[in-house]
This record gives structure tokens, C-alpha cells and sequence, in this order.
């Protein structure tokens, strides 16, 4: 049987000759549209600033900017309770991951539920032809930002020239105990057991891969601290390895010594990643809030 053509948008692009707000802007240009119907097309992600979907109807446009309207099929916002966009263009996706979500399926998780398949399973209602690549992974009870490509190409440049374009990649993590150093940098060589699947850390070079954290204390009351960590390299459950060889696992991780969890997750969480966008050149900034029950915790044992 053969497929339905896919049928293409109308698409319409305005130049914006002066500084206005958005709504402002498509209800002169759009022949005298409703508030509610250009309310309608923001909801539905139906409209672009600049190759970015914008949805606030009082994004401050500027002279020269290029608004574009999708005026033929409807973009849902995404919902799913797992799973959140907090930017998409032309040629990538940032999201924000909830912890207990698979980025990607393997082999050993084949049928499962991953953040890959429901992003792409979102892209393609808006358009059947949509394809989607991962750039990088976050493990399955870390939560935090994730970026995707919207092409091969993209994803080869940014996989490629990784650690040229990633300007900064930090997590919070909460530990047990309290670090004697307040700030502190730990390197050493990391090798996995292909049975078990857990990683090693060995503090003098045994042919592993060479891995280095930079970490610093944000808050303690003893019992449980909040780093702030930096990623020099980004070796599978470098973060979780690394800290627990310094006697301070992450909560939760019992797979690398912690005790049971009182929040009931992994309290790790990649909270900023910032590169250079692979076709603007610009430095793109993302930062998530710190989960509340990190801090509850630590508000919690200090009472």
C-alpha cells in the first residue's frame, strides 16, 4: 500500500522592520488575526524567530529579526511527564530529562520507553520526515539536559569536535558526607568489568581511560553535601566512580556504594551545558533549576 504524500506547511516569513513585541506583530501582519488566534499558533509552536520556535506571545522582537508562520500543520507542545523541550530549531533539540528515563535504547533495553523515542515520536507528528540523532547521553536515574540533532551532519559535528564546541558541562550531585576539601580536582583511569558492567577507578594509569573531575562544595550539613561539578572528560559514570572513590558516593548509587536513597533517586543532576550552536556559531547557555529534594534534604538533617 502505498504511503500518503506528506503534504508541506504553507509557510510565510516576515521581516520586522521595527522593535514590537510578538503578538503585536502577528496581528498586524496576519490580517488582523484574533489574540486568540495568534495565541493558538504560539501554543502550537506553529511560529519561528529566527530558524528558534517561539511561544511567548511578548517575546520582544528587533529590527531585522525573520518571524516565520507554519500555517498548515499544528506542532503539539510536547507533554510528557518524563520528558520536557526547552529549545528547538532547525538543527538540534535541547531537552530536559527526568532521572529513571533511558536517553537511548541498547540491545539489552530494545522495547523500552527512552527520551530518543518519544522526542522522535513528537518530531514526526509535525512532520513525517523528521529524523533525530543522539549527541551525547546522561545515564538512566541521572536527570538533567540533554541535546539532540535534527541531521547526520549535525550530529557527526558536534560528536566529532565535541570537546572543541562544549564550552561548559556541569551537574550537581548530592554525597554522603562532607569532602575535607572545599574545592578539589580528582584524575584517575577508569575500566569497566564487561560482566558486571560496573566501572573502576584506579589512581595510577592501568591502560584505562583517563578521567577528570573538578568538583566544588556548594552546601553541607554533614551528614550530605551538594557539589557543584565540572566535567573535563566524559567517560561513562565518571561522576558516580569517581566520587565514591574519594568516600563520598552519590546518594542513592548503590551500585557504587551508597546507602538506601531518602529522596528515592540517583541525586545527580546536569544542570548547565553550553556550546557553540553547529550552524549559527553562537554560544548557546542551558541551566536547570537544582531538584527541590536535594535541597530538602540538606534543609531536612539540618534541622
Amino acid at each position: 500500500m502505498n504511503k500518503p504524500a506528506f503534504r508541506k506547511p504553507k509557510t510565510t516569513r516576515l521581516r520586522v522592520t521595527e522593535p514590537q513585541e510578538l503578538m503585536e506583530f502577528l496581528s498586524n501582519k496576519m490580517g488582523g488575526m484574533t489574540r486568540t488566534s495568534v495565541k493558538s499558533l504560539l501554543s502550537h509552536r506553529q511560529v519561528q524567530v529566527n530558524n528558534r520556535i517561539e511561544t511567548k506571545y511578548n517575546f520582544l522582537l528587533n529590527t531585522g529579526d525573520i518571524v516565520t508562520i507554519n500555517s498548515g500543520i499544528a506542532n503539539e507542545e510536547l507533554k510528557h511527564p518524563k520528558l520536557k523541550i526547552i529549545y528547538e530549531d532547525d538543527a538540534i533539540v535541547v531537552v530536559e530529562k527526568k532521572e529513571g528515563l533511558l536517553t537511548m535504547a541498547t540491545v539489552r533495553e530494545s522495547n523500552e520507553m527512552t527520551a530518543y523515542s518519544i522526542l522522535k515520536s513528537y518530531l514526526k507528528k509535525g512532520n513525517p520526515r523528521a529524523e533525530l540523532y543522539t549527541v551525547h547521553r546522561l545515564d538512566r536515574e541521572t536527570s538533567g539536559i540533554l541535546l539532540f540533532a535534527k541531521t547526520k551532519d549535525v550530529q557527526f559535528s558536534m560528536q566529532s569536535h565535541w570537546h572543541e564546541i562544549v564550552t561548559k558541562r556541569c551537574y550537581v550531585a548530592l554525597v554522603e558526607g562532607e569532602p575535607e576539601k572545599n574545592d578539589d580536582t580528582i584524575i584517575s583511569w577508569l575500566t569497566e568489568n564487561k560482566k558486571s558492567y560496573k566501572i573502576h577507578s584506579s589512581w595510577t594509569n592501568n591502560g584505562g581511560q583517563k578521567a577528570i573531575t573538578h568538583y566544588t562544595l556548594l552546601q553541607s550539613n554533614g551528614a550530605y553535601s551538594l557539589l557543584s561539578i565540572e566535567l573535563e572528560t566524559g567517560r561513562k559514570n565518571q561522576i558516580r566512580v569517581q566520587l565514591a572513590a574519594i568516600g563520598h558516593p552519590v546518594v542513592g548509587d548503590k551500585k557504587y556504594g551508597s546507602g538506601n536513597s531518602p529522596i528515592k533517586r540517583l541525586a545527580l543532576h546536569a544542570q548547565i551545558l553550553e556550546f557553540i550552536h553547529p550552524m549559527t556559531h553562537k554560544v548557546m547557555h542551558f541551566e536547570t533549576p537544582i531538584p527541590k529534594e536535594f535541597k530538602g534534604l540538606l534543609k531536612e538533617k539540618a534541622q
